[in-house]
C-alpha cells in the first residue's frame, strides 16, 4: 500500500511538472509572437549628457553669436533644470526689442530623441559650422541679422534620462507628469480615451518645475514665434489643441498661410496642416502651444511634428517616434532644418505686420502685472557659473510697490499738467467785453 502511495505521489508530481512546463512553453511561445522592440541606435543618437556637452562646446567656439544659460527650479523635492541657448549675430544686441524674436523647444516628450538632434543641427547651422544646401549664404546672413532665437535643446532632461536607461516608451518628466498637459488653458479635462500613463497632467497647472521655467522664459523673452517640436507624425499644427477649431481673424489666416507654404516647399504637401485638436484625431487639454497663443499672446504659436513611423507597433516606441537608419535620420534633419530657416526668413519679412497685429487696443491681450513679474523673478546662472541674485522681498511686496509706483506716477503727472494749465491761464491778456 505504501508502495502504491509512493507511486501515486510521483505520478502527481510528474503531472504538475508537465503542466507548468506546458504553461512556461506557452508563455515563451506567446512572447516570441510579440513584435520586436527596437533599441536606441547609439551610432545615430547622443545621450542627453553628450548632446549638451557638444552644444556647450559649440557655444564656447562661437561666443560672438551664441550664449547659453541654465535655469533651475524645484517643487517638493523634485529638481529640474532648463538649458537655453540664445543666438544673435551681434551678441550685444540680444536685448534689442526691435528684432524679430523666436523661441523653440525640443524634447518636451522624453522618447522623441530625433527632436533634440534637430536642435543641435539648427544651432550648428546658426554658428556656420554646417550649411544648408541650395541656400544663398548672403541672403541667410541678411535674414539672421534681423532676429534673435532662443533654443531649448532638451526641455525634459529628467524624463530623457529614464528613456536612456531603457524605458523607451516614457514621454513624461522625471515624476510621471506629461509636460504638454501641465499648462493652464483647459487644464485637467479628460477625454474618454484618457490614458493616465501617457497624459497625466499633474496635481495642478504649472505644478512641474519644467513648465514653470518655460513659462517664465516665454514671458521674459516675449517672442513673435513659438514652436514646440515633437515627433510621432508629420504635421504643422497651430492652435487649438483643446478644441476642434482654429482661432478667427487675420492673424490666424497668416499663421495658416505660413504653414501651408512651408508644407508645400519643404514637406512635399504630405504634412498635416491645421489645428492640433482638429487634425490629430483627439483633443489635448493643458498644452503649451494653446497657452502660448491664448495667454502669452505669441502671435505665431505652432507645434511641429517632424517624424512618425505609422507601421511601428505601439510597444516599439523608439521606432515609432525616431528614425532608425542613417538615410532617414539625415533626411529628417536636412528637410526640417531647411523648413525652420525658411520660417525664420518668412517671419523676419513679416515682422512689421506681426508687430502691428499685436493688439494693444484689446485688454484681453495685455499680460497682468503678476505674470509680468513672475517672468523675471527667477534665479539665473550663466555659462561662467555666475549667479544673478534677486532681492528676497517676496512677490506680494514687489507687486504692491510696483502698483504704488504706477499710481503715484499718474497722480504726479495729473498735478503737473493741472499746474501748467493754471499757469497758462494766468498769463492770458484780458479781453474787454
Amino acid at each position: 500500500m505504501a508502495f502504491n502511495l509512493h507511486q501515486l505521489l510521483l505520478f502527481v508530481l510528474f503531472l504538475l511538472f508537465s503542466c507548468f512546463s506546458s504553461v512556461s512553453c506557452g508563455s515563451d511561445h506567446d512572447v516570441s509572437q510579440l513584435p520586436p522592440v527596437t533599441p536606441i541606435n547609439r551610432d545615430l543618437y547622443r545621450t542627453s549628457a553628450a548632446l549638451m556637452e557638444e552644444i556647450e562646446a559649440l557655444v564656447n567656439r562661437h561666443p560672438d553669436k551664441l550664449h547659453m544659460e541654465t535655469f533651475r527650479s524645484s517643487n517638493k523635492g523634485y529638481n529640474a533644470e532648463l538649458n537655453v541657448v540664445t543666438y544673435c549675430q551681434n551678441r550685444t544686441a540680444i536685448e534689442d526689442k526691435s528684432k524679430f524674436r523666436i523661441l523653440l523647444s525640443f524634447g518636451q516628450h522624453a522618447r522623441e530623441l530625433i527632436t533634440t538632434e534637430l536642435a543641435l543641427r539648427i544651432l550648428s547651422i546658426l554658428s556656420e559650422e554646417q550649411f544648408l544646401p541650395k541656400v544663398d549664404p548672403l541672403l541667410l546672413k541678411k535674414t539672421l541679422e534681423k532676429i534673435v532665437i532662443k533654443v531649448v535643446p532638451v526641455e525634459n532632461l529628467n524624463g530623457r534620462k529614464k528613456v536612456e536607461e531603457g524605458d523607451l516608451c516614457e514621454r513624461r518628466n522625471g515624476r510621471g507628469v506629461d509636460l504638454n498637459r501641465n499648462w493652464s488653458v483647459d487644464w485637467g479635462k479628460k477625454e474618454k480615451d484618457f490614458d493616465p500613463y501617457e497624459e497625466y497632467p499633474g496635481a495642478a497647472p504649472f505644478s512641474e518645475p519644467e513648465a514653470q521655467l518655460m513659462r517664465k522664459l516665454s514671458m521674459s523673452f516675449d517672442p513673435h514665434i513659438w514652436v514646440n517640436v515633437h515627433s510621432g507624425m508629420e504635421a504643422l499644427f497651430m492652435p487649438y489643441d483643446h478644441k476642434n477649431t482654429t482661432p478667427s481673424g487675420i492673424q490666424s489666416e497668416k499663421m495658416k498661410l505660413m504653414l501651408e507654404t512651408l508644407n508645400h516647399l519643404h514637406c512635399g504637401d504630405r504634412c498635416v496642416v491645421g489645428s492640433g485638436g482638429g487634425s490629430v484625431g483627439y483633443l489635448a487639454h493643458g498644452t503649451t502651444t494653446d497657452y502660448m497663443y491664448d495667454v502669452a499672446r505669441i502671435p505665431m504659436s505652432y507645434t511641429f511634428e517632424i517624424y512618425g513611423d505609422e507601421k511601428a507597433s505601439s510597444r516599439d516606441c523608439f521606432k515609432m517616434f525616431n528614425p532608425v537608419d542613417h538615410v532617414t535620420f539625415n533626411r529628417v534633419l536636412n528637410e526640417w532644418s531647411a523648413m525652420f530657416f525658411a520660417m525664420f526668413n518668412m517671419g523676419a519679412h513679416q515682422m512689421t505686420d506681426v508687430q502691428e497685429s499685436t493688439p494693444f487696443n484689446n485688454v484681453e491681450h495685455l499680460i497682468s502685472i503678476d505674470d509680468y513679474l513672475n517672468g523675471y523673478l527667477i534665479e539665473r546662472k550663466n555659462r561662467y557659473g555666475e549667479k544673478k541674485e534677486f532681492l528676497d522681498l517676496g512677490l506680494q511686496e514687489i507687486r504692491t510697490y510696483f502698483r504704488l509706483f504706477l499710481l503715484s506716477s499718474v497722480m504726479l503727472m495729473f498735478m503737473f499738467c493741472s499746474r501748467i494749465a493754471k499757469s497758462n491761464r494766468s498769463h492770458l491778456p484780458s479781453i474787454p467785453l
